[in-house]
């Protein structure tokens, strides 16, 4: 069963005379509980691809179902339900606030969410433990490698329980061995059944894939599979 399915998705950006067609119908279904990255050189359309997947973005014609739901045409404060509900995200930077320790981090969405404090907690020291970093818990980010950073980061894209998570070049700021850290900690929550798409430039960070999506000039090229 998919959990997320494009339809003739195209996003098409007017930039001066002549417009710039940044996704040029792809048609494509990611299925629940599956590894995917996605691969393909600058300007092929992977980044636009992934703000499209995170409802950071609109499609300008086509639709897009996460789950049952037709996200591509859904009102602004809709979309933000449905990042902030089903939807975790990690990035390269780690996006981390800095005044913030690494429990109020992992906290955040739970906060935006309206959960009690004592019950967000919890939640927070059961995902650092997951991470682990149950021994950081009260350190910021300025006093974490960048390992443990990107730990954090995956703790919180944790936070909600999430249908999908996100990873925008996960590895990128990271060395080799940090790197494949990071990646069996992501192999292990998709082997629990978390569904992961994530961007990467990298051969050997998309081998954890089971699908290698490569995108050229807005379409899909071609997909590789384990």
């Amino acid at each position: 069963m998919d959990l997320v399915t494009f339809k003739n998705i195209h996003k098409v950006y007017e930039m001066g005379a002549e417009p710039v067609r940044a996704l040029d119908g792809v048609d494509i279904g990611f299925q629940k509980g599956s590894f995917w990255a996605i691969m393909g050189p600058s300007g092929s359309g992977k980044s636009t691809m992934m703000n499209i997947l995170g409802c950071l973005d609109r499609p300008t014609f086509g639709q897009y179902f996460l789950e049952d739901k037709d996200v591509s045409k859904m009102a602004d404060d809709d979309l933000s339900e449905i990042r902030l509900k089903y939807i975790g995200f990690i990035f390269q930077s780690f996006n981390l606030i800095p005044q913030l320790t690494v429990q109020k981090n992992i906290e955040l969405p739970l906060y935006y969410l309206g959960w009690d404090a004592e019950k967000s907690a919890e939640r927070a020291k059961v995902l650092a433990a997951k991470v682990g970093l149950e021994t950081r818990l009260n350190h910021r980010p300025s006093q974490l490698s960048g390992g443990q950073m990107q730990r954090v980061a995956v703790a919180r894209s944790l936070a909600v329980d999430p249908h999908l998570i996100l990873a925008d070049e996960p590895t990128g700021n990271l060395d080799s061995k940090t790197g494949d850290q990071i990646m069996e900690l992501l192999t292990e929550l998709n082997k629990e059944g978390t569904t992961i798409i994530m961007v990467t430039h990298e051969p050997d960070i998309a081998a954890y894939a089971h699908h290698r999506l490569h995108m050229r000039d807005g379409k899909v090229e071609r997909i590789d599979s384990n």
